[in-house]
Protein backbone atom coordinates (compact mmCIF):
# COMPACT_ATOMS: atom_id res chain seq x y z
CA UNK A 1 0.00 0.00 0.00
CA UNK A 2 1.56 3.16 -1.10
CA UNK A 3 1.03 6.53 0.94
CA UNK A 4 1.10 10.04 -0.91
CA UNK A 5 3.74 12.47 0.55
CA UNK A 6 3.52 16.42 -0.28
CA UNK A 7 5.77 17.28 -2.92
CA UNK A 8 8.29 20.46 -2.40
CA UNK A 9 6.45 22.54 -5.01
CA UNK A 10 3.57 21.55 -2.67
CA UNK A 11 5.03 22.96 0.69
CA UNK A 12 6.14 25.77 -0.88
CA UNK A 13 2.94 26.63 -2.38
CA UNK A 14 1.13 26.72 1.45
CA UNK A 15 4.33 28.22 2.93
CA UNK A 16 3.82 30.97 0.16
CA UNK A 17 0.02 31.44 0.54
CA UNK A 18 0.43 31.56 4.85
CA UNK A 19 3.42 34.56 4.21
CA UNK A 20 1.27 35.79 1.69
CA UNK A 21 -1.79 35.71 4.07
CA UNK A 22 0.21 36.88 7.08
CA UNK A 23 1.52 39.52 5.36
CA UNK A 24 -1.46 41.31 3.91
CA UNK A 25 -2.94 41.05 7.42
CA UNK A 26 -0.10 43.02 8.73
CA UNK A 27 -0.51 45.15 5.94
CA UNK A 28 -3.91 45.95 6.97
CA UNK A 29 -2.92 46.81 10.06
CA UNK A 30 -0.46 49.55 9.24
CA UNK A 31 -2.55 51.09 6.70
CA UNK A 32 -5.55 51.33 9.52
CA UNK A 33 -2.71 53.01 11.92
CA UNK A 34 -1.53 55.66 9.11
CA UNK A 35 -5.37 56.58 8.79
CA UNK A 36 -6.24 56.88 12.16
CA UNK A 37 -2.86 59.00 12.51
CA UNK A 38 -3.89 60.91 9.92
CA UNK A 39 -7.42 61.70 11.42
CA UNK A 40 -6.40 61.90 14.83
CA UNK A 41 -3.76 64.38 14.32
CA UNK A 42 -5.70 66.74 11.86
CA UNK A 43 -8.62 66.29 14.39
CA UNK A 44 -6.74 67.75 17.38
CA UNK A 45 -6.20 71.43 16.58
CA UNK A 46 -8.18 74.02 14.63
CA UNK A 47 -4.94 74.84 12.40
CA UNK A 48 -4.57 71.24 11.16
CA UNK A 49 -7.55 71.09 9.71
CA UNK A 50 -7.41 71.04 5.81
CA UNK A 51 -9.37 74.20 5.24
CA UNK A 52 -7.63 76.16 7.45
CA UNK A 53 -5.69 79.24 5.76
CA UNK A 54 -2.71 78.53 8.35
CA UNK A 55 -2.77 74.71 7.61
CA UNK A 56 0.30 72.91 7.55
CA UNK A 57 0.92 69.43 7.66
CA UNK A 58 0.99 68.07 11.47
CA UNK A 59 4.47 65.96 11.02
CA UNK A 60 5.45 66.02 15.08
CA UNK A 61 1.73 64.66 15.97
CA UNK A 62 1.62 62.34 13.02
CA UNK A 63 5.27 60.71 14.24
CA UNK A 64 4.66 60.66 17.91
CA UNK A 65 1.24 59.28 17.01
CA UNK A 66 2.95 56.50 14.96
CA UNK A 67 5.67 55.66 17.56
CA UNK A 68 2.84 55.51 20.41
CA UNK A 69 0.15 53.56 18.28
CA UNK A 70 3.14 51.07 17.39
CA UNK A 71 3.63 50.67 21.38
CA UNK A 72 -0.13 49.92 21.79
CA UNK A 73 -0.11 47.86 18.87
CA UNK A 74 2.68 45.51 20.39
CA UNK A 75 0.89 45.45 23.58
CA UNK A 76 -2.39 44.61 21.94
CA UNK A 77 -0.81 42.05 19.60
CA UNK A 78 0.76 40.31 22.54
CA UNK A 79 -2.31 40.36 24.72
CA UNK A 80 -4.57 39.24 21.70
CA UNK A 81 -2.38 36.15 21.15
CA UNK A 82 -2.32 35.02 25.04
CA UNK A 83 -6.95 35.30 24.81
CA UNK A 84 -6.40 33.79 21.22
CA UNK A 85 -4.75 30.45 22.76
CA UNK A 86 -6.17 30.62 26.49
CA UNK A 87 -9.99 31.64 25.53
CA UNK A 88 -10.54 33.06 21.61
CA UNK A 89 -9.45 29.14 20.78
CA UNK A 90 -12.62 27.70 22.21
CA UNK A 91 -15.41 29.85 22.05
CA UNK A 92 -15.23 34.09 20.99
CA UNK A 93 -17.75 35.56 23.36
CA UNK A 94 -18.62 38.77 24.64
CA UNK A 95 -17.17 38.20 28.12
CA UNK A 96 -13.76 36.90 27.04
CA UNK A 97 -13.99 40.66 24.38
CA UNK A 98 -14.38 42.73 26.91
CA UNK A 99 -12.08 41.23 29.57
CA UNK A 100 -9.51 41.43 26.66
CA UNK A 101 -10.13 45.22 25.88
CA UNK A 102 -10.41 45.85 29.75
CA UNK A 103 -6.60 43.98 30.39
CA UNK A 104 -4.82 45.43 26.81
CA UNK A 105 -6.42 48.98 28.48
CA UNK A 106 -5.36 48.35 31.64
CA UNK A 107 -1.43 47.33 30.23
CA UNK A 108 -1.70 50.48 28.42
CA UNK A 109 -1.86 52.51 31.07
CA UNK A 110 0.68 51.36 33.38
CA UNK A 111 3.05 51.93 30.49
CA UNK A 112 1.71 55.63 29.93
CA UNK A 113 1.74 56.99 33.77
CA UNK A 114 5.37 56.60 33.87
CA UNK A 115 6.23 57.20 30.67
CA UNK A 116 4.69 60.79 30.59
CA UNK A 117 6.08 61.12 34.44
CA UNK A 118 9.75 60.74 32.87
CA UNK A 119 9.49 63.15 29.61
CA UNK A 120 8.07 65.61 31.55
CA UNK A 121 10.87 65.49 34.66
CA UNK A 122 13.33 65.51 31.50
CA UNK A 123 11.60 68.80 30.00
CA UNK A 124 11.60 70.13 33.06
CA UNK A 125 8.30 70.58 33.40
CA UNK A 126 5.85 70.07 37.13
CA UNK A 127 3.31 66.86 36.33
CA UNK A 128 -0.31 68.35 37.59
CA UNK A 129 -2.30 64.90 38.04
CA UNK A 130 -5.50 66.87 36.76
CA UNK A 131 -4.10 66.83 32.92
CA UNK A 132 -2.72 63.54 33.42
CA UNK A 133 -5.57 62.38 33.87
CA UNK A 134 -7.39 63.89 31.28
CA UNK A 135 -4.56 62.79 28.78
CA UNK A 136 -4.86 59.35 29.95
CA UNK A 137 -8.48 59.21 29.71
CA UNK A 138 -8.49 60.74 25.67
CA UNK A 139 -5.32 58.37 25.08
CA UNK A 140 -7.51 55.23 26.55
CA UNK A 141 -10.16 56.31 24.29
CA UNK A 142 -8.09 56.58 20.89
CA UNK A 143 -6.59 53.31 21.94
CA UNK A 144 -10.16 51.79 22.13
CA UNK A 145 -11.40 52.67 18.83
CA UNK A 146 -7.95 51.87 17.52
CA UNK A 147 -7.77 48.29 18.73
CA UNK A 148 -11.30 48.01 18.14
CA UNK A 149 -10.29 48.56 14.10
CA UNK A 150 -7.07 46.34 14.26
CA UNK A 151 -8.95 43.34 15.57
CA UNK A 152 -12.25 43.41 14.89
CA UNK A 153 -11.82 40.95 11.51
CA UNK A 154 -9.53 38.96 13.22
CA UNK A 155 -12.46 38.20 16.47
CA UNK A 156 -15.18 37.67 13.76
CA UNK A 157 -12.79 35.29 11.63
CA UNK A 158 -12.15 33.20 15.20
CA UNK A 159 -15.73 33.47 15.69
CA UNK A 160 -16.60 32.06 12.52
CA UNK A 161 -13.91 29.25 13.03
CA UNK A 162 -15.47 28.83 16.72
CA UNK A 163 -19.40 27.67 15.62
CA UNK A 164 -18.81 26.28 11.64
CA UNK A 165 -15.23 25.19 10.74
CA UNK A 166 -13.73 23.99 14.16
CA UNK A 167 -12.72 20.18 13.79
CA UNK A 168 -12.52 18.02 16.65
CA UNK A 169 -10.86 14.36 16.42
CA UNK A 170 -12.61 11.52 17.61
CA UNK A 171 -10.47 9.03 19.30
CA UNK A 172 -11.59 5.20 18.46
CA UNK A 173 -9.18 2.60 19.75
CA UNK A 174 -6.35 2.73 17.28
CA UNK A 175 -8.87 4.89 15.20
CA UNK A 176 -8.82 8.62 14.51
CA UNK A 177 -11.82 10.24 12.89
CA UNK A 178 -11.80 14.03 12.55
CA UNK A 179 -15.66 15.68 12.35
CA UNK A 180 -16.30 19.51 12.20
CA UNK A 181 -19.41 20.42 14.45
CA UNK A 182 -21.76 21.37 12.22
CA UNK A 183 -21.63 17.56 11.25
CA UNK A 184 -22.00 16.36 14.75
CA UNK A 185 -25.27 15.69 16.43
CA UNK A 186 -24.51 14.77 19.52
CA UNK A 187 -22.66 12.81 22.12
CA UNK A 188 -23.97 9.72 24.47
CA UNK A 189 -23.08 7.66 27.28
CA UNK A 190 -24.29 4.04 27.77
CA UNK A 191 -22.31 1.31 29.56
CA UNK A 192 -19.90 3.64 30.12
CA UNK A 193 -19.04 4.11 26.45
CA UNK A 194 -19.10 7.51 25.05
CA UNK A 195 -20.93 7.45 21.67
CA UNK A 196 -20.58 10.38 18.77
CA UNK A 197 -23.95 10.33 16.61
CA UNK A 198 -23.33 12.36 13.24
CA UNK A 199 -26.21 14.02 11.31
CA UNK A 200 -26.68 11.39 8.49
CA UNK A 201 -27.13 8.96 11.77
CA UNK A 202 -23.43 6.93 11.61
CA UNK A 203 -22.33 6.34 15.84
CA UNK A 204 -18.82 6.46 16.49
CA UNK A 205 -17.46 5.21 19.86
CA UNK A 206 -14.91 7.09 21.28
CA UNK A 207 -12.33 7.11 23.88
CA UNK A 208 -13.56 10.19 25.95
CA UNK A 209 -15.34 10.81 28.90
CA UNK A 210 -18.42 13.45 28.42
CA UNK A 211 -16.43 15.43 30.72
CA UNK A 212 -13.21 15.24 28.61
CA UNK A 213 -15.43 16.36 25.30
CA UNK A 214 -17.17 19.14 27.64
CA UNK A 215 -13.98 20.93 27.93
CA UNK A 216 -13.04 20.56 24.13
CA UNK A 217 -16.06 21.31 22.57
CA UNK A 218 -17.50 24.95 21.94
CA UNK A 219 -20.81 25.58 24.21
CA UNK A 220 -21.77 28.39 21.81
CA UNK A 221 -22.80 25.19 19.99
CA UNK A 222 -23.40 22.28 22.50
CA UNK A 223 -24.91 22.13 25.47
CA UNK A 224 -24.32 19.00 28.64
CA UNK A 225 -28.48 18.13 28.99
CA UNK A 226 -27.63 15.72 31.57
CA UNK A 227 -24.89 13.46 32.51
CA UNK A 228 -25.89 11.21 29.81
CA UNK A 229 -25.92 13.12 26.56
CA UNK A 230 -24.13 16.30 24.80
CA UNK A 231 -26.22 17.84 22.54
CA UNK A 232 -25.87 20.23 19.45
CA UNK A 233 -27.97 23.24 18.97
CA UNK A 234 -29.34 22.08 15.77
CA UNK A 235 -30.18 18.51 16.90
CA UNK A 236 -33.28 20.07 19.12
CA UNK A 237 -36.68 19.63 17.08
CA UNK A 238 -39.21 20.35 19.74
CA UNK A 239 -39.29 21.85 23.15
CA UNK A 240 -41.51 20.49 25.39
CA UNK A 241 -42.93 22.10 28.96
CA UNK A 242 -43.58 19.36 31.81
CA UNK A 243 -44.08 18.63 34.97
CA UNK A 244 -42.15 20.84 38.37
CA UNK A 245 -40.45 22.95 36.16
CA UNK A 246 -39.12 20.59 33.90
CA UNK A 247 -38.63 20.34 30.35
CA UNK A 248 -38.83 17.36 27.61
CA UNK A 249 -36.41 17.97 24.57
CA UNK A 250 -37.02 16.22 21.38
CA UNK A 251 -34.08 15.21 19.27
CA UNK A 252 -34.77 14.96 15.61
CA UNK A 253 -35.71 12.06 13.92
CA UNK A 254 -31.90 10.62 12.50
CA UNK A 255 -31.31 10.08 16.46
CA UNK A 256 -32.70 6.44 16.81
CA UNK A 257 -31.37 5.58 20.10
CA UNK A 258 -34.85 5.57 22.55
CA UNK A 259 -32.47 6.68 25.53
CA UNK A 260 -31.50 9.80 24.02
CA UNK A 261 -34.24 10.36 21.19
CA UNK A 262 -36.28 12.52 24.18
CA UNK A 263 -34.82 14.33 26.96
CA UNK A 264 -35.43 15.56 30.33
CA UNK A 265 -33.53 19.03 31.47
CA UNK A 266 -34.02 19.53 34.96
CA UNK A 267 -35.65 22.36 36.57
CA UNK A 268 -32.55 23.94 37.75
CA UNK A 269 -30.52 23.29 34.31
CA UNK A 270 -34.12 25.02 32.62
CA UNK A 271 -32.86 28.33 32.59
CA UNK A 272 -29.41 27.46 31.45
CA UNK A 273 -30.69 25.84 28.46
CA UNK A 274 -32.62 28.30 27.29
CA UNK A 275 -30.13 31.03 27.70
CA UNK A 276 -28.10 29.00 25.84
CA UNK A 277 -30.69 27.55 22.66
CA UNK A 278 -32.12 31.36 22.11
Amino acid sequence: MSTTQPTKNTVKTVAHTCISSAAWRWSQKAIILIIFSLVANHLAASDNFLDSESYRFPIEGFMSTIVLSILVGIIADLNFKFYKKKHFSKKVEIAAIVRFMASTLGYITIMYIPINIIIDKVVGGQTVFYYLLIGLLITLLLCFILIGLLYAQDLYSLYKLSIRDAEITIDSGTKMTKLTYENIACFYSENKIVYTVQNDGTTINTDFTLNELEEKINDQLFFRANRQIIIHKDTVDLIEKIENGKLRIRLKSFIKRDTVAEINISRYKRKAFMDWFQ
